[in-house]
């Protein structure tokens, strides 16, 4: 193995900050480097339960999935800040057989007929982690400069700018990578979601074939994440009230309990889509500094981010 590398991670969201750490453990320098702190990326307001949500290729979806649950799981063990294991109800209509995702999760069952609402035949009971990015985010900062890693603002032009004395670049730039390595296949996923204080929902539930669209209700500590829309090469970041109006509708036809829940915000993100997560070693840079990507991970940056970054971590060491 290979210890003491000085390493530029390119972008502050949680793909960037969880391979930060990884590296920080392996025994490496590193510097992340961001236009934007992490408060201000797509991935703070995401809703951010494990769940492979548009993204693939599968067979490597499968396991940086697996390999994330279990991190998330170890951490809400230890009640690291933020991440706390969710009791979850997936709705359906007709049988839904096993899903690909039930095998990485585990202790799947059948919902018994009394834990579905009206107008459902199906469901599956299970327990995944979730996230709250507005907790977690700082936590993971924080770990970073911990483990003696430091933070540059900075919106760099090329991968070039990034090298700086570096060994090795690793690109967790999401959305930005169009820009900054012109890779036109990464686009955005326009997601609209609706913040609502929590009437004392614990359980997350979800129709991802909801006749309306997509329906999902995650509970948090005082808050819950309605959705939500996945909208492909949608770039606008305005909210549309008709949009939140139907994702309230949809998300009480699921959680009655949510009819008088009062409406905290509605925001909307781009997640930073790819036919396959960019995940591999490119051409090196003019100073000669190895690069590394890793983006494109959709609507599963929580759900991949742990595994992603420990397989950056091997790449390195390889």
């Amino acid at each position: 193995m290979t210890d003491g590398l000085r390493i530029t991670v390119i972008g502050s969201g949680v793909s960037g900050l969880t391979t930060a750490v990884t590296l920080l453990d392996a025994g490496h320098s590193v510097r992340v480097v961001a236009a934007e702190p992490s408060g201000s990326t797509t991935s703070a307001i995401a809703a951010a339960v494990w769940f492979p949500t548009h993204v693939g290729p599968w067979e490597r979806v499968r396991d940086w999935g697996a390999d994330t649950l279990a991190v998330l799981a170890e951490q809400a063990a230890r009640r690291v800040p933020g991440v706390v294991m969710r009791e979850s109800l997936s709705l359906y209509r007709r049988p839904p057989g096993e899903p690909a995702w039930a095998a990485a999760v585990g202790n799947v069952r059948a919902a018994r007929s009394d834990e579905l609402p009206p107008g459902y035949a199906h469901g599956l009971r299970y327990a995944v982690p979730l996230a709250e990015m507005p907790v977690y985010l700082p936590w993971l900062t924080t770990r970073v400069r911990d483990l003696g890693g430091d933070f540059t603002r900075r919106r760099l032009r090329t991968l070039d700018e990034a090298a700086d004395g570096a060994d090795v670049v690793v690109n967790c730039s999401g959305l930005g990578a169009r820009d900054l390595v012109d890779d036109l296949e990464v686009h955005p996923v326009r997601g609209q979601v609706v913040r609502v204080a929590n009437p004392g929902l614990t359980l997350s539930v979800r129709d991802e074939d909801h006749p309306g669209g997509r329906a999902y209700v995650h509970p948090r500590t005082d808050d819950c994440i309605l959705g939500g829309t996945l909208d492909v090469e949608q770039w606008d970041t305005a909210v549309d009230e008709a949009v939140g109006a139907a994702i309230l509708a949809r998300c009480r036809d699921l959680v009655p309990a949510l009819r008088d829940a009062r409406i905290l915000a509605q925001v909307v993100g781009l997640r930073p889509a790819r036919a396959t997560v960019r995940l591999e070693e490119d051409t090196p840079l003019r100073s000669g500094a190895r690069v590394l990507h890793n983006y494109g991970h959709g609507g599963s940056g929580i759900t991949l981010s742990w595994g992603c970054a420990r397989e950056v971590a091997a790449l390195v060491a390889g």
